[in-house]
Order: structure tokens, then C-alpha cells, then sequence
């Protein structure tokens, strides 16, 4: 029998960027710019593929294949974009097909002097016998530290 299950979590990541918020909004708004910091370590994949339809209502879908064998799966809708300041969206993950986890995402660009301060808060429920044990902050985190590389160069 299947396991029916539900554990909740929830995060804050915090950055501080030298870009201003405009900058560091446009990263997180294109297909093109996007893909230069949203990745796992490029030596670990084989090939991904992504959609990004930036608006309100809009999805993004990433999947990609691991050269472990693994295929992971994002599909994304935005629910609340204000340009500058402020982005909300609603995201699941598959392994292998298998959703894991359903949550929401809220990402605050704060000017901070010339700069910016990033808040990134996500509350997420993992499915059905997924135990995360802190590997969606830990990637999450990876993440962060690529759009910080790439934005500040």
C-alpha cells in the first residue's frame, strides 16, 4: 500500500547583493537569465529543458536529467510578480515522475544602499513518504549563491 502522507516545512534565505533591484529582479524574469544561475552543477547533468512564460498566471518548467540516472522536474505558476519588489509563485517537484513536494515561494527585492537585499521564503509540504531533511534550503541556498556569482559577477 502506498504511502499517504504530508510534512510541512518552511525557510527565509536571506542575500545581499551589490546589483541594484532592478538588476537583480531582471535575473529571476527571463528565460535566458535565468538559466545562468538556476542549475544544478552543470558537470552533474546531462541534459534540461526549460519554458518560462514570466507573468502573472504564467508557468516556468525545468526538467533535467542527472547523469545518476535521476530525472527531477520543477513546474512553476506565478501568482504575483510586482517588477522590483516582488515575485510569488506556487511550485512542484517530481523525481522520476513521483511528485514530491507541492509549495510556495515569495521573493522580496529590498533596496539596500546601492544594492539589494534578497528575502527568499518558501513553505513547502513534501508528499507521500518523501523525507527532505533540509535538502530543499540546502539546494535553495545553492542557488542563491550562483544568482549572487552571476548578478555581482
Amino acid at each position: 500500500m502506498a504511502t499517504i502522507s504530508a510534512a510541512h516545512d518552511h525557510f527565509t534565505i536571506e542575500r545581499i547583493l551589490k546589483a541594484p533591484p532592478s538588476a537583480v529582479f531582471a535575473a529571476w524574469s527571463s528565460k535566458e537569465a535565468k538559466a545562468q544561475w538556476f542549475a544544478g552543477p552543470p558537470d552533474q547533468a546531462l541534459s534540461s529543458s526549460r519554458e518560462m512564460d514570466f507573468r502573472v498566471g504564467g508557468r516556468e518548467r525545468l526538467t533535467t536529467e542527472w547523469k545518476s540516472g535521476l530525472v527531477s522536474a520543477f513546474d512553476c505558476e506565478y501568482r504575483d510578480i510586482i517588477p522590483n519588489e516582488r515575485i510569488i509563485y506556487c511550485y512542484g517537484m517530481k523525481l522520476n515522475g513521483k511528485p514530491i513536494s507541492v509549495s510556495l515561494a515569495t521573493v522580496e527585492f529590498k533596496a539596500h544602499g546601492a544594492g539589494t537585499k534578497l528575502i527568499v521564503t518558501e513553505q513547502g509540504v513534501f508528499i507521500d513518504g518523501y523525507e527532505d531533511k533540509g535538502s530543499r534550503e540546502h539546494g535553495t541556498n545553492g542557488l542563491m549563491d550562483n544568482l549572487v556569482r552571476v548578478v555581482d559577477g
